[in-house]
This record gives C-alpha cells, sequence and structure tokens, in this order.
C-alpha cells in the first residue's frame, strides 16, 4: 500500500512538473527572443541568442523611446490602481448593504450583480462604445467608471458570502457604542473583510492590468494609451510587424504582475482558506 501511494505521488509530482514547465515554456521563449535582433526572432524563434543574434537591450531602448511605452505604463498603473480602488470599496459597501438589509430590493440587486458575470462582453460593446463616447468617458479616469460596472458583478458575488459568515453581533456591539453605519463598516466590518478585498483585488488588478479590449473601446486612443494598445500599435501598415520591440514590451508588461502575484501569493491562499472555513 505504501509502495503504490508513493508511486501515485511520483508520478503526481512528474505530471504537474511537466504542465509547470509547458506554462513558463512561452515566457521563457519570450525573454531570450527579447534580446534578439529583429531579423531572427521570425527565423530561429526558439533558438537561444547567439554572438550573431544578440542585440543587447536594444529592443527594449526601441520600445521605450520609440513607441512611448512608459507613457503607456502610467496611464495602465493609474487606470489599474484608481479601477480596483473603486471597485473594492463600493462592491464591498454594496455587497455588506444588501447582505445585512435583507428585502426584495437588495435581492434584485444582488440577481442583477450576478445576472452581469453570466452577459458575454460581445453582446454589449457596441452600445458600450457608443455611451461612454456620448458621456465624455474615452478618458483615463472615465474609464475607471466603465470598469467599476463590469467588476461589480464577481466582487459583490464574493464579498457577499463572506459578509454572511460576519457575526452581526460584532456589528451590533459597535453601534451601541455609537458608531455610525459608515464608521461600523470602516472600522469593524472592513478589517474583518481583508482576506477577501487582497483575493478580489488580485483577480481584478490581473484582469484590468492585461485588458485590451475595453481600453481599445473605450478611451481616445490619439492621446492615452495602456499597455496593451501600444503593443498593439507596434503592428505597422503593411503587415510589418516589429517583433524585438513586441517580445520587450510583452516582458516589461508581464514582469510587474509575475512579481506582484508571488509576493501576493500567501494572501490569496488565506483568504481563500478563510472563505472556505467561514462558508
Amino acid at each position: 500500500m505504501g509502495k503504490k501511494k508513493s508511486l501515485a505521488s511520483w508520478l503526481g509530482t512528474a505530471g504537474f512538473t511537466v504542465l509547470c514547465l509547458a506554462w513558463i515554456a512561452p515566457i521563457i521563449i519570450v525573454l531570450y527572443d527579447s534580446f534578439k535582433k529583429r531579423a531572427f526572432i521570425s527565423l530561429e524563434p526558439f533558438k537561444l541568442p547567439t554572438a550573431e543574434t544578440f542585440a543587447e537591450f536594444e529592443n527594449y531602448i526601441t520600445a521605450i523611446d520609440r513607441y512611448g511605452f512608459m507613457d503607456a505604463v502610467g496611464w495602465t498603473v493609474f487606470i489599474t490602481v484608481g479601477s480596483v480602488a473603486a471597485i473594492l470599496i463600493c462592491t464591498s459597501m454594496c455587497a455588506w448593504f444588501i447582505t445585512r438589509v435583507n428585502n426584495k430590493i437588495t435581492k434584485a440587486i444582488y440577481l442583477l450583480c450576478v445576472f452581469s458575470m453570466v452577459v458575454p462582453f460581445q453582446m454589449v460593446m457596441f452600445t458600450l462604445s457608443l455611451t461612454a463616447d456620448r458621456l465624455g468617458l474615452g478618458t483615463p479616469w472615465g474609464i475607471i467608471i466603465v470598469y467599476l460596472g463590469f467588476g461589480a458583478g464577481l466582487a459583490v458575488f464574493m464579498f457577499s458570502g463572506f459578509v454572511k459568515s460576519i457575526p452581526i453581533e460584532i456589528e451590533e456591539a459597535a453601534m451601541i457604542d455609537g458608531c455610525t453605519p459608515l464608521r461600523t463598516f470602516f472600522s469593524v466590518v472592513l478589517p474583518i473583510m481583508k482576506p477577501t478585498y487582497i483575493s478580489v483585488g488580485i483577480l481584478e488588478i490581473m484582469w484590468i492590468w492585461n485588458d485590451f479590449l475595453l481600453p481599445y473601446l473605450v478611451l481616445d486612443t490619439n492621446k492615452y494609451k495602456t499597455i496593451s494598445i501600444v503593443i498593439q500599435f507596434m503592428k505597422g501598415s503593411y503587415g510589418r510587424v516589429d517583433m524585438g520591440a513586441i517580445m520587450a514590451a510583452l516582458i516589461m508588461a508581464v514582469i510587474p504582475v509575475i512579481i506582484f502575484y508571488l509576493a501576493a501569493q500567501k494572501h490569496i491562499i488565506k483568504g481563500v482558506a478563510a472563505g472556505a472555513v467561514k462558508g
């Protein structure tokens, strides 16, 4: 019995190792291709750089200087931070309200939030683009409102499930001590919801940072470009593609997300475990 378990464990480890390598391989290929000269990226995409093909940091300099990559990073950071902050604060308060005020209106709001996760984005993207244009939301601060609408469904669903596990007696004790509803939320409820805040925040950050379609439809791309849009614009006219700059830009776009995810990994596990135990 022990040998069978050991064999099964070894096979499982080997299988997941191969699966992890399969996921990591494309990132590694893009990484060393970003240090190749443009002509050799398409000719020898899977070969390591040699003395002949090595381009040093030329592709990274091109992406930054010619295509304005750092400006795109600035707008992407602004949109991501602003959108995630708005989603976390607004949806957590909404989830707390609809959970504690249990009536037909709050139930309808909750069902609408859940239903929004089912509706495909392609169904509303043309009307969304027209509405955003008419309301003047084609700016980095205007698109935050759009992201709040699209990110609310999942966030309200997750926050509501966690709020149901918080004993209402804690909030009642705070109100007896003289706390207003807002102070009760920010001083008592919000700290308890920290694991869910972190889990939802990480999911939203990874979505908004890598999103291409929504900024492309809403933003005025003549003035504002996110990282995804800049990478798309590196494909020039007549089928000309600056593969070197694209590879370098992809690496610079991926590295912050990887660092952030690794730094917050333990918090994701804590958030999932807390929700599982309390639910």
